[in-house]
């Protein structure tokens, strides 16, 4: 074989396989096919083309399926770190917005918390004012101006909070009736929802009416009235000017008379149901206990006071003591039957031995 057919041959082949090595790693195997039919379709010289040309032909070939097989193994597609690349990139300005979206919430929130904090000290930081409008003075007038507004609203808010932990006052009902007037020697504390009425709305006053036209509740105290404990809205009976030893408080919850507990009864929470005659049988119970004249309501009470229904407790006792008042009754009725058969057997004795 000549030099001058070799050069040309080896010249296509080295290029062919230098851009296969350089970079060109994602070039389909058809590119390369083409590569050797190229090589492979020119002629070599005819003395030597048939030997030199198929030799040269297999090395190519040869070489080309390592360098593809590299590089399918190796490298991955072009395509493919694009889209990864891609990817990254989307998810890093995802998060980036996301990061940019909470820091401006906080932001907002925090200037609307200092405006509300502001809004607050100027309104309940401000001076009250008279039926005039004059502002009226108060301790707070000599400080500066904004340790005025501070002191103003944190007195503001700690009265708030006193008004309704306390009662509002510390005497509730006006003191008891003088003679000639007639003063009531029980208290009666009923409490009006689900008690005495099941009420789908709150308004207490047209209900109170309604139940009670003639005007027998003499009078009407609410929650303020109440001492607010370990969140419980509390009866405070030392708070309503009365006797605690004549004092009764009817309710469905045992927190409301918790600081005073042998001065109350717990009735079942009514539902509303037509049938339900716990009422009647209340008012036979407080009839008993102001026929009975007791001195101290609370040695009645107490007896009930583990009772889960203390009215049906106290139905079961009734039965039991009209029981045993019937069976006295009986044995004194047999007591006297027998008195009167000895007594005239007696007279009958007395009378033969006179004959």
């Amino acid at each position: 074989m000549s030099a001058t057919s070799m050069f040309p041959m080896c010249v296509r082949a080295s290029r062919g396989l230098l851009r296969v090595r350089s970079g060109t790693a994602g070039v389909s195997s058809a590119a390369v096919l083409d590569i050797v039919r190229t090589l492979s379709t020119d002629k070599p010289p005819a003395a030597t083309g048939g030997a030199t040309g198929g030799l040269a032909q297999a090395i190519l070939q040869e070489r080309l399926q390592q360098q593809e097989q590299q590089s399918q193994g190796q490298l991955p597609p072009k395509g493919g770190e694009e889209k990864r690349e891609g990817d990254q990139s989307e998810e890093k300005k995802q998060k980036e917005n996301t990061a940019y979206a909470k820091k401006m919430v906080l932001r907002l929130a925090g200037l609307m918390g200092i405006g509300g904090a502001v809004s607050i000290v100027y309104i309940f930081g401000t001076n009250s004012v008279d039926e005039h409008g004059n502002m009226i003075p108060d301790e707070f007038d000599k400080d500066p101006p904004v340790v005025q507004q501070l002191k103003r609203t944190f007195k503001y808010f700690k009265d708030y909070r006193q008004m309704i932990i306390e009662p509002t006052s510390p005497k509730l009902l006006p003191d008891p009736l003088k003679e000639p007037y007639y003063q009531p020697p029980y208290t009666l504390v009923l409490e009006l929802t689900d008690v005495l009425l099941h009420p789908e709305w709150s308004t207490a006053y047209p209900l109170i009416d309604s139940i009670d036209p003639q005007g027998f509740v003499m009078y009407r105290l609410f929650r303020d009235a109440t001492r607010y404990v370990d969140g419980h809205h509390v009866k405070d009976v030392s708070c309503l000017n009365r006797d605690t030893s004549k004092v009764i408080v009817v309710d469905c919850k045992r927190e409301a008379f918790g600081l005073q507990p042998f001065n109350g009864m717990a009735l079942k929470k009514w539902d509303g149901n037509s049938e339900d005659r716990t009422l009647y049988d209340l008012a036979n119970f407080l009839k008993t206990i102001a026929l009975s004249g007791v001195d101290d309501v609370r040695t009645v009470l107490e007896n009930y006071a583990l009772e889960e229904d203390p009215i049906e407790a106290f139905k079961r006792r009734q039965a039991q003591l009209a029981q045993e008042e019937e069976q006295r009754l009986a044995e004194l009725s047999q007591q006297k039957k027998q008195g009167l058969s000895l007594g005239s057997i007696a007279s009958r004795f007395w009378r033969s031995k006179q004959q």
